[in-house]
């Protein structure tokens, strides 16, 4: 190809197509064209910027004869078929460092919420209420966080939480020998055996699909906060509830849910089942709508990151 053609399917921050564009690329932004316009039109391309709008699947992969890379705003790369495109050749970008710090100050925030019941006392004093036994809090320190998931996002928030004297633990399947001064290493066992707060930091995998249910909850020894910033289908919502129920959860922050649509963009509506009406009545629930990486901050690191990769 004798242009070097980019193509925006997603909005993004702009400094990334400023950055391509003064290196040589033709970038060209079509956020408003859908899978059928993007399937007819992808071989023309080097290059994609994507966020979540849909699947780049064997199918879509297979159009894109002239695909180079693809590069996705964002952690997760669940909407894109990584391996099978590296068997095309087509190298795949993300950028967790983008948006690591925003996660972990949300992840804060939510567990100091949940923590202090802010979420009631503000409703509460509105109303002109003034229940101060009733929202008597529990404090962060001398807990046991553990963190499930030891990637940019669970590193970023155990670093974070070095100023409140907790014990910071981690167990990642599949990473080893990361113990520093911010977090202890530890096996599948100490983590049911010692956490008083759960933070769930995991990519969406069918490894990892639902893998917080009811029989995983149950491993653990002592009753849990739990947080998820990571994927809403990581955590199966009615076993959620059922172990709020029962004191095995004491309360959740949860930013994501397993009733997002595949853009994360909104609930889908349709898919609002009674457990849904239960995390939004509980006052033992934080809920936010996918927002925890979502910063003035992270918008414009998110793009530069990947200009970084990209262009090497």
């Amino acid at each position: 190809m004798s242009v070097r053609r980019v193509i925006f399917i997603d909005s993004v921050h702009p400094i990334l197509f400023e950055k391509l564009q003064a290196s040589g690329f033709d970038c060209e932004w079509q956020t408003e064209l859908k899978r059928d316009e993007i399937f007819a039109c992808i071989k023309d391309y080097e290059g994609a910027v994507i966020r979540s709008k849909f699947k780049f699947d064997k199918e879509m992969l297979d159009a894109a004869d002239n695909l180079n890379w693809i590069a996705r705003s964002g952690a997760g790369m669940e909407n894109i078929d990584v391996e099978y495109a590296k068997q095309k050749g087509i190298a795949c970008f993300n950028s967790p460092e983008g948006n690591r710090d925003a996660v972990a100050e949300h992840a804060i925030g939510m567990l100091l919420m949940l923590f202090n019941n802010l979420k009631r006392g503000d409703a509460e004093v509105r109303l002109g209420q003034w229940k101060r036994e009733a929202n008597r809090g529990v404090e962060l320190k001398g807990k046991t966080v553990g963190i499930l998931g030891y990637g940019y996002m669970g590193a970023a928030f155990a670093q974070r939480l070095r100023g409140f004297d907790v014990r910071v633990i981690a167990y990642d399947k599949y990473k080893k020998n990361f113990g520093n001064e911010y977090v202890e290493e530890v096996d599948e066992a100490t983590l049911f055996a010692e956490s008083d707060v759960l933070s769930i930091h995991l990519p969406l995998t069918e490894e990892t699909t639902f893998l917080i249910d009811k029989t995983y909850l149950s491993k653990f020894q002592k009753p849990i906060y739990l947080i998820n910033t990571a994927r809403g289908k990581n955590l199966k919502t009615s076993d959620l509830l059922g172990a709020i129920d029962s004191d095995k959860v004491l309360g959740a922050c949860l930013d994501v849910l397993e009733y997002e649509s595949l853009s994360f963009e909104k609930l889908r509506s349709e898919d609002l089942p009674t457990d849904f009406q239960k995390l939004a009545q509980s006052d033992k629930v934080i809920l936010s709508p996918h927002i925890a990486g979502w910063t003035v901050e992270s918008y414009e690191k998110l793009s530069a990151v990947l200009a970084e990769k990209i262009l090497g």
